[in-house]
Order: C-alpha cells, then structure tokens, then sequence
C-alpha cells in the first residue's frame, strides 16, 4: 500500500484521534447494538495503539442525524460495548469539541481511551467546513483514519482534518485496501462476481471496471428483474430500478468481453411484500402481471452454487431476496451457506451483505469481510476515495 499507516509514524505519548466507523446497528425500542462486528473490526488498531502507550481519542458518527443532536443516536451504548470487549475503561465525552471535551483530553494518560460524541451532531461535519475540522484537529498530535466505510465521503473528520494533522491509515483501512485491490489486481480464476440488491446504478461502475477480470456474473435480488426485463421477461409488479436500457447494456458487454451473466431461471414470487405473505415458486417465462419477484427459486440456488463451487475467488455484495422476511431469505441464506463451505478467497461486500454474514455466525469462515458498502464499491469501480487520497504517501 503506497499510503503511511499507524506503523510507519512514533504514536508513544502522542493524542492520537482516529477516525473509525462505529455506525452500528440499533434495536429500534431498546436502542441497544444488534451487531457489534463494526466495533470488533477496529480493535487491532486501538490494541495497537495501547501497546504503544498512545493516548487514544475516538471519533465517530451513527446513523444520521443530520446535524442535530438526537439522543437515541448519542454514542454512548457504543462506548459501553467497546470497553465491555476491551475489557479496559473508555472515557466518553457528550460532544466532539468544545472546552469540555478539551478538559477530557487533557487528564488523559498513556494508554487511556476517549470516545468523542456523534460528529455528525455537527452540521459543519458533512460540510466538511475548515473550522470543524481544525477545532477536532486541535484535540490530536496526529490523525489516523481506521474507516473504511467513510472513506469514501469528504467530510470534515474523514478529509479535512488531513490539512492539520500528520495522517495515516488504521490497520483495519490498510486490510481493506489489501483485500479489496487484490480483486482488481490479480484474482485467481475462475473469479465469479455475485449480485444481489435493489439497484444496479449502485453498481454498474463496478461492474464494468471489473468486467476483463470477472469469469462469471451472478445476478440475483432485485436487480435480477431489471435483468430480466431487459430480456424481455414478464416481471409483474417488481420495482425496476428505472435503468433496464443500462442492464440491457451490460448484457450486452458481458456477451462482448466473454464474462458469463446469468440471471435466475426460477424465482419465487408473492402477491405482497410482509411477514404474512406466502411465496409461490415460478419459472422466469411463468410470472403473471399480479405478483413481485421476492427470491431466487430453488434450481438457481442450484446453478448458483455450482458456479460458485467452481469459482477461486468470489466476491459477494447484496442480498439475493428480501432476506429480511424470512420465507424470502432461504436464497441469501443458502449462499451464504456455499461461499462460507468454499476453500477460496471469498470477499463479501460491506453494508446489508456484512451484516447477514455476520448474523448467520459464519463472517470468519470468509476470507474478508468489509465494512463499506458504497466504498467497497467506488473502489471496486477505480474511483479514488477521499478519505485515503487525504492521507501522507510512503516514501518512494
């Protein structure tokens, strides 16, 4: 990796502010962490840095409050869980600077732990305004950016803070610009792509960035009758993303570079969308004008895993049903089940693909797991990520 990382730069002694990613999941009643694996991900880097007597300032968002302070989103249970995990006390301030947050950091000893309030209580934070990002600045003798998953915003702790402080990347942005840059570098073959999700216009840059090294395209969720109306398939009441010219495209590029797409010859379908509803198996030349595409059906299962099985690397991002209700999950459970059985590198896709991995307890049977979902993909499409441009080169 061409860009400084916490190893490269004397942290002993010095307040060392890192940005991390800390935008876990909450029970909507009870507020408390339903996935605490965003967490667990960065704890290489503070154990990192206790080691090295470094004095420790957190900063962070959650969910997004858009410049206003909203309780339910104050970061509080976030610093419980982390000391919890630690098993070492964490220091958590009620905003991000100020006098009060100053007088925090000024009793903090060599390997001790502060956890900065929600940036995003700020609306200079998303601004990415210089007076916001000079007043964070202010707490810290250097900077270290350990989130991936905002890595790909300018935002005034994520880039702004670089213009005033010695900046480096965390452990955790340095393993996912490793995992991640190996699938555009040099995949082992068979590589096989699997999609999932509602949208394609999230994706389609990546898609076609990575088209001369993908041997196989699996498209699956949504997406899929999009796909599929492109090919002219009856997809009854399922939402397009708007873009079937743009699948219809990809098609036709993939037919062109040799890739192999295929879109699911059986599918399961409903009448609605909730909890009750009963889902009914159908081939692709069988949905009536009345139902939705809900799953993947039982034969694409099949051809999917078979595809995957052959595979030497795989890549994972977005659901392949409305894995949320779960008579429409058995497709996204089933492969999650296949690329967990797989003796390969097998990446999966931050956001919504994370978290399923994670909640079925088999994220460590994957060979990586990332925590950013719109970053895993702007890198993926060769786009340059802010966050890590911002950050101070190796020496040549």
């Amino acid at each position: 990796m061409s860009k400084m990382t916490v190893r490269d730069i004397d942290v002993g002694s010095k307040k060392t502010l890192v940005r991390v990613d800390f935008n876990v999941p909450l029970d909507e009643e009870t507020g408390a962490i339903t996935d605490d694996s965003r967490i667990r991900a960065v704890l290489p880097t503070i154990r990192y840095l206790l080691d090295q007597d470094a004095r420790i300032i957190l900063c962070s968002h959650l969910g997004r409050p858009k410049g206003k302070i909203i309780d339910k989103l104050r970061l509080t249970v976030v610093a419980q869980r982390l000391a919890q995990i630690l098993e070492h006390p964490v220091v958590y301030t009620k905003d991000c600077i100020g006098p009060e947050v100053e007088k925090a950091i000024g009793k903090l000893n060599n390997s001790h732990i502060l956890l900065l309030e929600n940036v995003r209580f700020h609306p200079e934070e998303e601004r990415n305004e210089a007076s916001f990002a000079q007043a964070l600045s202010q707490l810290a003798d250097i900077y270290v950016n350990d989130a991936f998953g905002t890595a790909h915003r300018s935002h005034a702790s994520v880039v702004g803070i670089t213009r005033y402080l010695p900046a480096v990347a965390g452990l955790l942005l340095e393993k996912e610009l490793k995992a991640l840059g190996g699938i555009l570098k040099n995949p082992a073959h068979p590589f096989v792509l699997l999609l999932g999700g509602a949208k394609i216009s999230d994706k389609v840059a990546m898609i076609e960035n990575i088209m001369d090294k993908v041997d196989c395209i699996l498209i699956g969720g949504g997406m899929a009758a999009t796909f599929l109306k492109a090919e002219s398939y009856e997809v009854g009441l399922s939402l397009l993303d708007g873009t079937v010219d743009l699948a219809a495209r990809l098609i036709e590029n993939a037919a062109k570079n040799s890739t192999r797409l295929l879109l699911p010859v059986d599918v399961v379908v409903a009448e609605e969308v909730r909890n009750t509803a009963k889902g009914n198996i159908v081939s692709v030349e069988n949905i009536s004008p009345e139902v939705r595409i809900v799953d993947i059906g039982p034969q694409t299962i099949k051809i999917f895993t078979e595809e995957l099985q052959k595979s030497k690397t795989a890549f994972w991002n977005g659901p392949v049903g409305i894995y949320e209700i779960s008579q429409f999950a058995r497709g996204t459970l089933a492969m999650t089940g296949v690329l967990a059985d797989l003796d390969v590198t097998t990446i999966v896709g931050g956001g919504s693909t994370a978290e399923i991995v994670t909640k079925s307890g088999l994220g460590n049977e994957m060979t990586f797991v990332s925590t950013g979902g719109g970053a895993a993909l702007k890198f993926l499409a060769g786009e340059a990520l802010p966050g890590v441009e911002a950050l101070m080169n190796k020496n040549p």
